[in-house]
Parts: C-alpha cells; structure tokens; sequence
C-alpha cells in the first residue's frame, strides 16, 4: 500500500481471506531503555467476524531442538512471552492514542479495521537463528516474535492455521552512537630455565565493526627469549551463549589467517556469511521469510537479571596464537563488537518506514 508521501507497509492475510494484518514495519529497535511499540491494524469480514471477538497475539520463543523431533506432545519450544490484545470489542482502559499511521489505515479501510497495540518488554532477547545443517528440516532453531491474529468466542479456543493470520517480526539492536575504547591487550611468557620472556602485544583499530568490513589486527611481538616464532595465527570466533534451563556457550571460528612462516606486522580478517554457511549452529540475524541474512550481530545487554529470558547472547573476540619452537603454544583474546550496517543510527537522521 501506498500514497502520495510514499508510506509503504506490511500487509498479510489469513489463507481463507477474511483477516489481514497490517504493519507499518518489521523491525523494531530496542533502544537499551525502551523498545519501539508493534502497532498496526487488522482488517475483518464481517460476515466471518459474526457474534466473535478479534484477537491479536504477540509470542517470543526459543525454539532450542529441531521441528522434525517435536513427537508424543514433546516440543523442543519455549515460549519466553506472550502478550494478548482484544482489538474487537475493544476493552475500556486499552485504548492508547493511534499512531499517524495506524489513523491513516483506518480511515482507507473503514468501520471493519480495529487499531492493536504491543509493548515488548525490553529484557526480552533480540532475534538470532542458529543455522541448521543441510539435512535439517523444519523451522531453526533460535529466537523469534510471531504476531497472530484470528476472530474466536474466546481466547482459549483453538484455531486452525487457515483462518488465521501469522507474521514474524524482529527485536533489533542498533550499533551505539558511541563506540568504546581502541580493544587492546598484552601478556607476556615467561620460560623454564629461562630468564628472558616473549612479550606479546594485539590491538584492533577500532571496536566497532559492520558485516563485510575488514579488521585490521595489529600485532607486535617482542622476543627476548631463546625460543623461536615460527607461526602467528589468527582468528575470528563467534561466542553464542545460550541461556534456557542451564547456560552454554558455544564457539565458531568466522575467520582465520592461514599458518605461515612469514610475520606481519597488521593482519586482515573478513568475516562474513557466504565463507561460512556450513557451519550448523553458527548465530545469524534473524531471518525474515525469503530474505538472506548475516552473521549475528552483537548482543547488548543492559542488565542480567533472568537470565532464562536472554535467549542466545552472542559476541566476537580476535585469538591470536604465536606457535613457538618445541610445541610451545601462546595466544590472547580481543573482545570487540560487530553489528550491522543498517544499524548505524546519527544523530538526526529519520527512521525510514519499511515495507
């Protein structure tokens, strides 16, 4: 749908036509201390609505085990949050003020359209899929917030997928306005039967990074000791910690520079999705349905306090490794952020409306 000031919105309908949802967008940014509001319309055939109610669902889940093993009433899904609306007959006291959008919608659509409104609680997880393996099936695992809607006498009553509408939105995290300080770190080895030591120096040449963009590792090695260098390498891991009943984490190399022989001073590493799509398990954005997406972007977590609601925190560190002579092995980990380019919010730039 559009007009003349170009407003361009999500539309979808239930397979037997008679309600249709409508969203202004499907990405909704968690700004740390609040998260942007879900609101939108749903559309009804009056002669389907008959003596019946409207509802309106919004659900986070992490589903945590594959759709195909889902048997005997047993799912590997838990619902983190469900939130319901009435839309029709509204509720007295749940009536907020529409937005801009949501008045112009009701006005094209008529007396059969009813306004709804969501608040997603903000301790809630952002959205990551898990890759699956090439011989999964079925919907990956991961984090995702469905709206549904659907006319029924009752909330509990059960609903057949055809009559009614499902959509997958997104819980998103913008990069910060300001990025934190240049990541650094040294240690230094020391030997038996040695006084002298190995002294090893990693920095980045900044924090933040956006899908596709280079980082530049720059490495200084100061080697008093009597053993050799013979290799520096170097490698991008993805860090998906998942907190359910009990917390794991998991660890992915994205990128790595191969062994050589040959020391260089600034060493540059690319991670990036197409390098790596085989790798089941790996954390990437979540996924709208026929849209690609990337690596997942880094988690920010304003306060831990459930963790049982965080879903799948992830984050990335730089591993350097020096392999010394005599089987000897020594490395230090950077921490740094990476998000994606879409994400970069400035000062004084407008939100652009998806479709």
């Amino acid at each position: 749908m559009g007009d003349k000031a170009g407003t361009r919105v999500f539309k979808k309908s239930s397979p037997n036509c008679k309600v249709t949802v409508y969203l202004g967008k499907r990405d909704f940014v968690d700004h740390l201390d609040q998260v942007d509001p879900v609101d939108g319309v749903i559309l009804v055939d009056p002669e389907y609505l008959k003596d019946r109610k409207v509802f309106v669902t919004l659900t986070c889940a992490f589903r945590y085990g594959r759709e195909d093993l889902d048997v005997l009433g047993l799912s590997f899904r838990k619902d983190l949050y469900i939130s319901t609306f009435q839309a029709f007959p509204p509720i007295a006291g749940e009536h907020k003020a529409n937005s801009r959008l949501q008045e112009r919608l009701l006005k094209k659509l008529g007396q059969q359209a009813h306004p709804f409104y969501f608040s997603i609680p903000q301790n809630l997880p952002c959205s990551v899929t898990l890759q699956p393996g090439p011989e999964d099936t079925g919907k990956a695992c991961g984090v995702d917030f469905e709206i549904r809607a659907f006319c029924a006498k009752s909330i509990e009553e059960k609903i057949h997928k055809r009559n009614s509408v499902r959509l997958v939105i997104r819980k998103v995290q913008y990069a910060p306005e300001k990025p934190g300080p240049q990541p650094m770190v040294e240690t230094t080895r020391s030997f038996l039967m040695s006084d002298r030591s190995l002294h090893l120096e990693a920095s980045l040449d900044k924090e933040l990074y956006y899908h596709g963009e280079p980082i530049s590792v720059n490495v200084h090695v100061t080697n008093n000791s009597t053993k050799t260098v013979k290799r520096v390498k170097i490698s991008v891991r993805q860090y998906a910690d998942i907190c359910l009943f009990s917390t794991a984490q998991y660890k992915c190399p994205v990128a790595q520079v191969s062994s050589s022989s040959t020391f260089c001073k600034v060493y540059t590493l690319t991670p990036t999705l197409d390098k790596n799509r085989e790798k089941r398990g790996l954390a990437l954005d979540g996924k709208l349905k026929h849209e690609d997406t990337n690596l997942a972007s880094s988690t920010i977590v304003k306060d831990i306090t459930n963790k049982e609601v965080l879903g799948i925190l992830v984050s990335y560190k730089v591993k350097v490794k020096l392999v010394i002579s005599r089987g000897g092995r020594f490395s230090q980990d950077d921490d740094f952020v990476f998000e994606d380019f879409a994400r970069l919010r400035l000062k004084g730039m407008a939100d652009d409306e998806d479709c």
